[in-house]
This record gives C-alpha cells, sequence and structure tokens, in this order.
C-alpha cells in the first residue's frame, strides 16, 4: 500500500523528511539513487501497483483461508496462483537468460507439476 501513498502530491516532500531524520547523507549518491526511481513514477502507475497489490494480498487471504479450512476450492486457487506468474516468468527468461532465473523457473513448473498430481491423486482416492 505504499505505492498509494507514493501517490499523493506531499509524498516527496514527506519522503525528503523521513530521509533527514534516518542517519543518511540528503543529497548523497546512495540516497538520491535509491528515491529517484520512486520518486519519477507518474501517480496513475501508483494507483495501479496498489490496486494490484491489494487484488493480490486478497486472492492470498482467500487461499490462505481456504486452505486452513481444508477447502478443496482453496486447493484449485493455489494450483491456478501458483501457475498464473509461469508465462511471466517464461517471457523473462526468454528475454534475458540467467542461469538463476532459469532454475527458479524450473522449481515453480516442478511446484505446480507437484500440486497437479497431488490434486489428481485426491480426486482419484475420494
Amino acid at each position: 500500500m505504499a505505492a498509494l501513498y507514493f501517490a499523493h502530491p506531499d509524498a516527496a516532500s514527506t519522503l525528503t523528511r523521513w530521509v533527514a531524520r534516518l542517519p543518511l547523507h540528503p543529497g548523497s549518491h546512495w540516497v538520491d539513487g535509491a528515491l529517484a526511481p520512486l520518486l519519477s513514477v507518474d501517480p496513475r502507475t501508483l494507483r495501479a501497483i496498489g490496486a494490484g497489490t491489494f487484488v493480490y494480498g486478497a486472492v492470498f487471504l482467500t487461499e490462505g483461508t481456504g486452505l486452513i479450512l481444508r477447502k478443496r476450492w482453496a486447493e484449485y486457487l493455489t494450483v491456478i496462483a501458483t501457475g498464473s506468474f509461469l508465462p511471466l516468468e517464461l517471457y523473462e527468461l526468454v528475454e534475458r537468460v540467467r542461469i538463476a532465473r532459469a532454475l527458479l523457473v524450473s522449481v515453480n513448473v516442478v511446484i505446480v507439476l507437484y500440486l497437479v498430481a497431488r490434486l489428481r491423486a485426491d480426486t482419484r482416492s475420494a
């Protein structure tokens, strides 16, 4: 929800006050380098990021609650939510092939396959 806060017009001055209170040196290369990307994003994009974060949190809260209550739909939601990131991860892997990225995509594929196998096994035994 910080993205929604930074969409406010006073965000730059508030952030400057925060930095002034910390044991940092405002105007230094490191501080300016960290703050520049935050302050250069337009408010519309920040609101979209905030809304996406809220939806993301709501999906995972619903999923977690369903899993705690041992609901079957939550298991399907887990597979869908876990698998929904694979297209983006594969796209990123194709754009810039890196060993670490390939390993992470492989691990996520294995996790999705494991979850699907568990669902299928539970369906057959029921």
